[in-house]
């Protein structure tokens, strides 16, 4: 019964994104945070760290949250939880930096436009940093932010030792319009609200 508060608030906040308008492409930072916030899942690539494929890129897909769902428009900041047992984190491991990917191709916006993927209209952000394990008194706030959106992942075995982490951003690319990539800085990013 505690769920479905949660449950119509996801369904709300689907809701509002089908139907929110996008941040204009003049407005790179509001866009990258917008599509992070409309976003539940990623493509975080590591270099390989396993056997065979050393040194390598290896991309996988994880889900993420920057917040409960919702125009409050969250953090900014791509919270995971995590399993050393998960071949990606035994990389991240070895060697923290990591690039992740997010895309508007996986909310109603593209689809409704009929925009592929590939488009520049369908937007996308490349965030590249590394991976930190949050300390404690961030723990919370990751806990809420992925459980409000991934309610599933409370009921993950225990055994598994999960933890939450964080992607620490340090350069930040945006593809949203013809043209070319926009960078945006972190300082810029974590200044706008989506």
């Amino acid at each position: 019964m505690a769920r479905l508060p949660l449950l119509l608030c996801a369904a709300s906040a689907l809701l509002l994104a089908a139907v929110a308008t996008i941040p204009p492409p003049e407005e790179a930072a509001r866009m990258a945070r917008y599509v992070l916030h409309s976003c539940d899942w990623g493509a975080l690539a590591t270099l390989s760290a396993q056997e065979g494929l050393r040194g390598r890129p290896f991309a996988n897909i994880f889900s993420l949250s920057d917040g409960p769902p919702g125009p409050c428009g969250g953090s900014g900041v791509p919270y995971l939880y995590l399993t050393d047992m998960e071949i990606s984190v035994q990389d991240l491991e070895v060697n923290s930096n990591a690039s992740l990917t997010v895309s508007l191709a996986q909310t109603p916006y593209c689809r409704k436009h009929r925009y592929d993927p590939q488009n520049p209209l369908c937007a996308h952000i490349i965030f590249v940093g590394s991976i930190v394990k949050v300390n404690d008194s961030e723990a919370d706030l990751a806990k809420k932010a992925l459980f409000s959106r991934h309610p599933e992942m409370e009921s993950w075995p225990k055994d598994h030792n999960w933890f939450f982490a964080k992607f620490n951003i340090t350069n930040i690319w945006v593809l949203d319009y013809f043209g070319g990539l926009k960078i945006v800085t972190p300082e810029e990013y974590y200044s706008v609200k989506p």
